[in-house]
């Protein structure tokens, strides 16, 4: 095997190793690590929980004194600064390390290229980029609430062959069947927040959690401009129990917005003279609180004000096989929507699944058409 292709295979198993991170190490992002002495793996380790060791130290802890002379391959630049862990770059220098392999550098203000050259003046070996694009695709949600201030907007949705969300009536339990819905329940165990519109809300009366727990307890956030979310709701009712945002605009009622305050809900007031003004708030509070990853159940109104304003950067879809006909019924998708269908939003190498009776279609909007 050639260096390059010796060098890409050690690079890769460190991205196997730090996908095994997602959902658990948020806002921090997934990184792998192997440490490989004489073409020999002697260390491997990944970031396992947020505020725990990083991959660089759970690596050398496995590599000991094998690290000496080592190369070391990590899927995002070691970081140089003092946070909840020790700088990584200090670890890699007293494990007497000779070379470090970077797949991509880390844009976090504190890092970003300085622990690269913290490196590079140690007289370690650095070389930076190998399969970069596979380890930025990795992190794209840490990314994007680095560089942009908001969060990875999942959007997901279970609709018939004709494409409804519901009949004319408002009934939608159950399009999916429960092997997709189990997949649902998956996702949301590993998100910070799950959305929905008061729309949603009132026809379908939703837990939001989920069943099983997953690794994170997402906040469940409903865009409700009149604070009007019933009290006998399982939401409220439930809002001690897992946190519930409302999020209103300014000209709602403040005894309303009492009331949710009081049964346990919080409510942020959200500025802005139009529904977009506060989408575009409400997206830049929730990044202002590291939120990483929100899935967007619904409803139409507000997967479209996302499709509109480019924030969707990821799409799970369940496609029934029921038909249910009727111009009054929802379409998956509202808002504006696009003149062109050449400005169509694309999926990037979409996953297309049997799921009990369904069709599971999943993937990432490619990477030009995601917010920046």
């Amino acid at each position: 095997m050639q260096q390059s292709e010796f060098d890409a295979s050690h690079m890769a198993r460190a991205i196997e190793l730090a996908a095994h991170g997602e959902g658990f190490v948020e806002p921090n992002p997934m990184v792998g690590c192997t440490v490989v002495a004489n073409g020999e793996t002697v260390g491997e380790g990944f970031h396992q929980r947020f505020g725990g060791p990083h991959a660089e130290i759970e690596a050398l802890r496995s590599a000991g004194s094998r690290a000496q002379g080592a190369t070391v391959y990590v899927t995002l630049e070691p970081c140089c600064h003092h946070g909840k862990t020790p700088p990584c770059t200090q670890v890699l220098v007293l494990a007497g390390v000779r070379r470090v392999v970077v797949a991509q550098r880390d844009p976090f203000p504190q890092v970003a290229g300085q622990g690269i050259a913290e490196l590079t003046r140690s007289g370690i070996e650095v070389e930076v980029g190998l399969l970069e694009s596979e380890a930025r695709e990795l992190n794209a949600p840490y990314l994007k609430l680095v560089t942009t201030g908001r969060p990875w907007m999942i959007a997901k949705w279970a609709m018939t062959l004709d494409g409804k969300l519901a009949t004319h009536a408002g009934d939608s339990r159950w399009i999916s069947c429960p092997a997709s819905r189990h997949i649902v329940h998956q996702l949301r165990g590993r998100v910070d927040g799950v959305m929905i519109a008061r729309g949603t809300a009132a026809a379908d009366d939703p837990l939001l959690t989920a069943r099983p727990p997953g690794p994170r307890s997402a906040a469940r956030i409903v865009l409700d401009s009149n604070a009007s979310l019933p009290p006998g709701s399982q939401l409220v009712r439930t809002a001690r129990e897992a946190p519930v945002i409302v999020a209103a605009r300014e000209q709602s009622h403040a005894d309303k917005r009492q009331r949710l305050t009081d049964a346990g809900c919080e409510v942020l007031v959200c500025p802005g003279s139009s529904h977009a003004e506060r989408l575009d708030w409400l997206l830049d509070e929730l990044g202002r609180r590291q939120m990483t990853n929100i899935l967007v159940e619904g409803g139409s109104q507000l997967l479209g004000s996302l499709l509109d304003a480019g924030q969707i950067d990821e799409a799970h879809v369940f496609i029934a096989p029921k038909l249910i006909g009727g111009q009054r019924a929802p379409g998956a998708i509202g808002g504006t929507g696009l003149d062109l269908l050449a400005n169509a939003r694309e999926l990037d190498s979409p996953q297309i699944e049997q799921c009990g009776t369904d069709v599971y279609v999943h993937g990432r909007i490619k990477r030009s058409q995601r917010a920046r």
